[in-house]
């Protein structure tokens, strides 16, 4: 940041950036649309040479209200842009590529369905619309997931191969290339802040000088109360740095961290670092410690995820790291470590299993709130100095990803660290070691779906076990719905039901979770018609002898009616109809049934009416509710359009989808808490677009995948309340 303009310059400099003023003049010039301005502008550079302060001071000019704090008389007015509606701005930090489209399908005001159709939709727009994503470096969900290389493929590649879309990426350098190829010649422009055209040498200086000046902050220093001091060593640092400004913003950090700073000589050029390696090595030997022990303190910072690593976290990963206890290190190098840190304090609720402490003690309540802090390493650029260091980087992430399995107390998600719980799965994939970890279903549930997935998904398809196929399949559900713990439990169950994974249907029965159902069993049978909870006649009575009946206890025996299409094996054919037939199914356990269709009793609607239970739906979710009170009981949410959907006496659910048939015993008697809040979608995980319909199906027997049926009813049952409420 800068305070004041060069002696020599006639402008004053934008007092967020200090400087680049070439690179300010090509960007005003795009945003006016001057005949032969770009319409596609890709910024790069190295790590640490300042593209995203550029464009994030860009974005103060094009923003209406923050222009008016602006001194814009004061500035080169090639470098102004009119004052426009500002541009939308899909922030791609921590999302994934797929929710960096749908934020910005959602900030236009786009009606389409399919990622496809947005880009269809922006070409027949009559007018403009001008799109600027800033810090793709910082996109997905997890770094070792590769998500900007994804969001450069999917997202901004087609936006500039859009002749309506006019484009502004901050982009790295080995991306840059691949996404200006995508506009026609003539119509991108690659503004590199390392080239000559665009570097800013006296930017820079001006960049150092405000950093070293007491009025921004800097202490009361030689070198910094002295103005010709403070210009002198300004410009060795910048010097020195040839256009770094973390290396610049790094060195005078480590400067105002020694604890007797004394005078620092600007001719002599092994004071001043020329690389954010050397600021680190540099700073290291100043404080007398070894540069070797300084990057072991910070190499767990350096493959941290989400916004930092927890600090009771920081001793154990570098002592595993490190092969020995950094505990005295990190004790008493606070300021070695000091000047590549950044604290982040996060004072928010914690969810299940958040309040329990080390040794698992506590309710871990969704109820208790709490702060902790977080640590992390100033600049991206510096993390992946220090990983480039270590002798071996998987080694090391190896050794992180097993500390942090070690910590989950008895081996239960519920109890782990949110940060292990979240991220865990970040750390093996980076270690090579991710499809070893995905058998857990207890991992499936607890984890944030939006870093899981992105994980998952990173995997090459063929070294991935069935349950990690299932997990993929209903994670785009889990991370739509943002649904929570015992919700998605919910949901993994009937998933792993469905795809026969029974086993792991129920290990989540047996991990504490207060499911709202039990899945019985489905069927993968696509293109029913319709569906009804009905009973057969007990056995003895009229019809006996006509193939299956009720059962030995001379009760009327319950079943799943379901009207297939004409031909599907082991269907009867229905009386008057040439095109449908009814296919019979046991409604408590697996096995198809043989019966005469006229021997199928559909309740009355007097009968229906005494049930306890109720349900209405919409296109892809269903609420069961209760009769008595009206309340909702629990929710069900589905990534294939419904087809029909009844629910028994007993309260079993029945529903058809495209994909097939299942059904679910309802455990959850009571009434459902108020869902919580949806928060706004620019901060929330954005949904994924609707399903497509699958080609025609022919119709055949299939297996079935089998689950287990309750011992006793669901209202005999000593449970907690199951999770419920609408979230869809």
């Amino acid at each position: 940041m800068a305070q004041a303009a060069s002696p020599a310059a006639k402008y004053a400099p934008h007092p967020y950036i200090g400087g680049r003023t070439a690179a300010l003049r090509a960007l005003a010039a795009w945003r006016m649309r001057w005949p032969g301005a770009p319409r596609v502008v890709v910024v790069t550079g190295s790590p640490g040479s300042g593209r995203s302060r550029l464009v994030a001071g860009f974005l103060m000019l094009c923003d209406p209200e923050y222009r008016k704090r602006l001194p814009l008389d004061e500035l080169d007015p090639a470098t102004v842009p009119p004052d426009l509606p500002a541009p939308a701005v899909p922030d791609p930090r921590g999302r994934t590529a797929a929710q960096v489209l749908w934020l910005l399908a959602d900030h236009l005001g786009l009606a389409a369905a399919r990622t496809e159709d947005i880009f269809t939709e922006l070409a027949a727009r009559e007018e403009p619309v001008t799109i600027v994503v800033p810090d793709v470096d910082l996109a997905g969900p997890v770094r070792p997931a590769n998500e900007p290389a994804r969001l450069i493929r999917d997202v901004l590649t087609p936006l500039a191969a859009t002749p309506t879309v006019h484009l502004l990426a901050d982009v790295p350098r080995e991306l840059a290339a691949g996404l200006a190829g995508a506009a026609p010649g003539g119509q991108v422009q690659i503004i590199d802040l390392d080239e000559p055209e665009w570097a800013d040498p006296e930017g820079l200086v001006l960049h150092a000088e405000t950093a070293l000046t007491p009025e921004t902050g800097a202490p009361d220093l030689p070198y910094t109360t002295d103005p010709a001091a403070r210009r002198a060593l300004a410009g060795a640092l910048a010097r020195r740095a040839d256009g770094s400004r973390l290396t610049v913003h790094l060195a005078v950090r480590s400067l105002f961290a020694l604890p007797a700073p004394g005078d620092v000589d600007p001719a002599d050029a092994s004071q001043h670092p020329a690389t954010v390696g050397e600021v680190l090595d540099l700073h290291a030997r100043r404080l007398g410690a070894e540069p070797r022990t300084l990057r072991q303190m910070l190499a767990p910072l350096a493959f941290a995820e989400g916004d930092g690593l927890p600090v009771e976290l920081w001793r154990p990963l570098a002592s595993a790291v490190a092969g020995h206890d950094m505990g005295p290190a990190i004790a008493e190098g606070m300021l070695l470590a000091a000047p590549f840190i950044e604290p982040v304090e996060r004072a928010e609720p914690l969810g299940p299993g958040e309040g329990a402490a080390a040794d698992g003690s506590g309710d871990g309540s969704a109820g208790d709130s709490g702060g902790r802090t977080l640590l992390r390493l100033a600049h991206p650029a510096l993390a992946a100095e220090i990983r480039s260091g270590l002798a071996d980087a998987r080694d090391a992430q190896t050794r992180i990803a097993m500390a942090l399995l070690e910590a989950v107390p008895r081996q239960n998600w519920s109890l782990a660290d949110p940060y292990v719980r979240d991220y865990l799965a970040a750390h093996t994939l980076d270690a090579g070691l991710l499809p070893q970890l995905l058998t857990d279903p207890g991992l499936f549930a607890h984890a944030d779906p939006v870093a899981l997935r992105a994980a998952v998904e990173a995997v090459p398809p063929d070294q991935l076990g069935a349950p990690a196929h299932t997990y993929l399949r209903t994670a785009p559900l889990l991370t739509r719905s943002e649904a929570p713990v015992e919700m998605r439990a919910a949901l993994l169950e009937s998933a792993f039901v469905e795809d026969g994974l029974q086993p792991y249907a129920d290990a989540l029965h047996g991990l504490g979770f207060a499911l709202p159902w039990r899945t019985l069993w489905s069927l993968p049978l696509a293109g029913v018609v319709s569906l009804t909870a009905a009973t057969l006649p007990p056995q003895g009575g009229e019809g006996e002898g006509e193939g299956d009946g009720g059962q030995g206890d001379g009760t009327a025996r319950p079943v799943a009616a379901l009207v297939v299409p004409a031909g599907t094996p082991g269907a009867r054919p229905l009386p008057d109809s040439d095109t449908t037939a009814l296919l019979l199914h046991d409604l408590l356990r697996p096995g198809y049934l043989d019966a005469d269709p006229v021997q199928v009793r559909r309740p009355s609607e007097d009968e229906r009416a005494a049930t306890p239970y109720g349900i209405s739906r919409g296109a892809d979710y269903l609420r069961v509710w209760a009769r008595e009170s009206g309340d909702v009981v629990t929710a069900l949410l589905s990534d294939s359009p419904f087809r029909d959907a009844d629910l028994s006496p007993e309260g079993v659910l029945l529903v058809a989808t495209e994909r097939g048939v299942t059904a679910r015993q309802i455990l959850a008697p009571a009434a459902a808490p108020a869902p919580a809040p949806t928060p706004e979608r620019a901060e929330a995980p954005l949904p994924a677009p609707a399903p497509e319909a699958g080609p025609e199906v022919t119709p055949t027997l299939p297996a079935q995948a089998t689950g287990t049926a309750p011992a006793v009813d669901a209202a005999s049952q000593d449970r907690p309340q199951g999770l419920e409420g609408d979230h869809s």
